[in-house]
């Protein structure tokens, strides 16, 4: 991964991905189920990811818990049952499953039958809470998986906005449109953001990570408006696997962090969560004009990756071609030698190697 293309790069650059890469994120990977509002005490959602319907809860002790939301007896969702802060009580037929997912009583049972509720059990799934984000773990072999992020601030959060956006597209596309630096000037094409018509080359440098890669830091764009409001700071972007895109804005001792993460909720559909916060206390009356803009972008972007996913299902390929699109590149290597790694049952080690970029946009 040289910064010079030799014509083997230039072969590689333009080969489509199989479409059934499309289609398969990897389960061994934490995702984004939950962004904004808490999940109080005694309260529990509905929520799909890779094509599983999963209940989330909270014990009244704060417990958080994950189960398939499915009961094993008629298949009732337990979602649409009652919870008590303690135990789940199917719909159904009244069976109750704890939080751990073993079943505590059946209620048709009479005195003298042998059959033991505790033998039942609803699958559980290991969830995690991290910066008010609520994260879900869909696979196995939790040690060699990419960690949850940490959005860390420097001093105490001073606003905080989520927004997301469920998107009729693949993972993969729109995972790609996370790190895709050509878009950004036609997709989102604003007079508030960055017109089109402002253009100019940018050079980058990038360095690997041990499950993705890293924009160094550099000075923020100066055809960007947002940026230019802020005294065009100092940024760095980093991409996480599975689909993990956060960026770190630095004004002197305060910064901003504006993290995006693509949620699969099945082999059709791609939740897009963006999350905001900052310890800069001039923010937090901003709060709703910056969820409005938040919001704005994710639907820019839900869209094209909409009609884009169209052209997509009626031939599944595509083109990666010059420096622009080398981090698409990237994001395909990294999840083919990732499912290597898992298949094979060895550590994941990411290959790449520092390189400067040039695009235009």
């Amino acid at each position: 991964m040289s910064s010079s293309t030799t014509t083997g790069d230039a072969r590689t650059s333009a080969e489509a991905p199989p479409a059934s890469e499309f289609r398969e994120p990897p389960r061994e990977a934490w995702y984004c189920v939950k962004s904004a509002g808490s999940l109080a005490p005694g309260a529990m959602v509905s929520v799909s990811v890779l094509g599983d319907q999963i209940v989330i809860g909270r014990t009244k002790a704060g417990r958080l818990f994950a189960l398939r939301d499915r009961c094993p007896h008629r298949g009732a969702p337990l979602s649409e049952g009652q919870f008590d802060g303690t135990a789940i009580t199917c719909p159904f037929h009244g069976w109750r499953f704890g939080a751990d997912g073993r079943c505590q009583a059946m209620p048709t049972l009479v005195d003298g039958d042998v059959t033991d509720p505790g033998q039942v059990k609803v699958g559980e799934f290991p969830v995690r809470e991290s910066d008010g984000i609520i994260w879900l773990y869909m696979g196995v072999g939790l040690a060699e998986a990419p960690p949850v992020p940490a959005l860390t601030l420097a001093g105490s959060t001073r606003c905080r906005v989520a927004v997301a956006v469920l998107v009729e597209a693949s993972y993969d596309l729109c995972v790609l449109s996370l790190i895709d630096p050509g878009h950004v000037g036609y997709v989102h094409n604003s007079w508030w953001w960055r017109p089109t018509a402002t253009a100019r080359e940018k050079v980058k440098d990038f360095e690997p990570l041990p499950f993705g890669f890293r924009m160094k830091a550099h000075k923020a764009a100066a055809n960007s408006r947002g940026y230019r409001l802020l005294g065009r700071p100092q940024t760095e972007v980093d991409f996480l696997l599975p689909g993990q895109r956060i960026e770190r804005i630095r004004m002197g001792e305060r910064s901003i962090i504006n993290a995006t993460f693509a949620t699969p909720i099945d082999a059709r559909r791609t939740l897009l969560t963006n999350v905001l916060l900052s310890d800069l206390p001039q923010l937090m009356p901003l709060a709703p004009l910056i969820g409005w803009a938040g919001r704005a972008f994710l639907r820019q972007d839900q869209r094209i990756l909409e009609l884009a996913q169209q052209g997509l299902e009626r031939k599944p390929t595509m083109l990666l071609l010059g420096q622009a699109d080398r981090l698409g590149q990237w994001y395909f290597r990294l999840k083919r030698d990732y499912a290597a790694a898992r298949h094979e049952g060895r550590a994941f080690s990411n290959t790449l190697a520092p390189e400067r970029l040039r695009w235009r946009t």
